[in-house]
């Protein structure tokens, strides 16, 4: 019988929101994996759980080298724990890779929710929460880094990253300089604990206050959705100029409304409505 997979969130901060049942799986697990041993058995010993012999290093650095034994593990039977630092593992973090092969192999796979920096910060920022998108890290430069910047430009929907205290003066300067001044935005740093601090601006009083500024702790950024731009209709001018040239291309008025509606967006019965009542369906 195959084991089981279980992916354990952790405190982001407050050794307080860790729920009941992690605690649980954390005591039962026969190997739990972990970015930082060391963090993870401070962790362990603040709740009273052993992690004698069951701690594995567990990170983007080794994760393609370990996923094969922990495979084994559990395919002996095993049930298996996966940890981050804080938060929900598999989020910008290691485990990914390990869950996909899991899944494909038949091998339960399951989770404790709880603590999620991501969510914790979206749903204070004060932005709009029905549609967003996680961005993560964005890449430190190059062109991808410009290319993913680049695609924030006209995303509708709120954006949550991830950002170094070290890098967010540089990143909101970047981010003012594509997407304009305007846009609002959230600094949310060292969310739940005791120097918990959400800055709320447009991107342009973010680029005052960070600049040179001296940034500590784990950061997420929440940045507003571009604005939806209202499609201009097309006038009947332009309409009746399109129907001109596909008359001219030889197509019926029936045929010729159906695609000006379709190049334009607009509805076929009005175009050909149109048609009729101008005299361009004759000849």
């Amino acid at each position: 019988m195959s084991g089981q997979l279980v992916l354990v969130a952790t405190p982001i901060g407050n050794l307080g929101d860790l729920a009941p049942r992690a605690a649980e799986a954390l005591r039962g697990a026969d190997l739990i994996l972990c970015e930082d041993t060391r963090r993870t058995r401070h962790l362990l010993s603040a709740i009273d759980v052993p992690g004698a012999g069951r701690l594995m290093a567990f990170h983007e650095h080794n994760e393609y080298d370990k996923t094969p034994g922990v495979l084994e593990r559990l395919a002996r039977g095993d049930r298996v724990v996966l940890v981050c630092d804080a938060g929900t593992p598999g989020i910008s973090d290691p485990g990914g890779r390990l869950v996909a092969e899991a899944v494909a192999v038949g091998i339960e796979v399951t989770t404790v929710p709880g603590p999620s920096a991501l969510l914790a910060a979206l749903v204070i920022s004060g932005l709009a929460t029905d549609r967003f998108v996680m961005e993560g890290f964005l890449p430190r430069k190059g062109a991808d880094r410009r290319a993913r910047v680049g695609a924030l430009v006209d995303e509708l929907r709120t954006v949550v990253l991830f950002e170094s205290p070290r890098r967010v003066g540089a990143t909101v300067a970047e981010l003012a300089e594509h997407l304009g001044g305007t846009r609002r935005v959230v600094v949310a740093r060292e969310l739940t604990k005791l120097h918990e601090e959400v800055w709320r601006g447009s991107l342009a009083e973010a680029v005052e206050r960070y600049e040179g500024a001296e940034v500590r702790g784990e950061v997420v950024i929440v940045l507003e959705g571009a604005a939806e731009v209202e499609a201009i209709p097309p006038s009947d001018t332009e309409v009746l100029a399109a129907l001109a040239d596909a008359r001219r291309a030889g197509l019926s008025t029936r045929d010729a409304a159906s695609t000006v509606a379709a190049s334009l967006g607009i509805s076929r019965r009005g175009v050909y409505d149109l048609a009729i009542g101008s005299g361009t369906s004759k000849g």
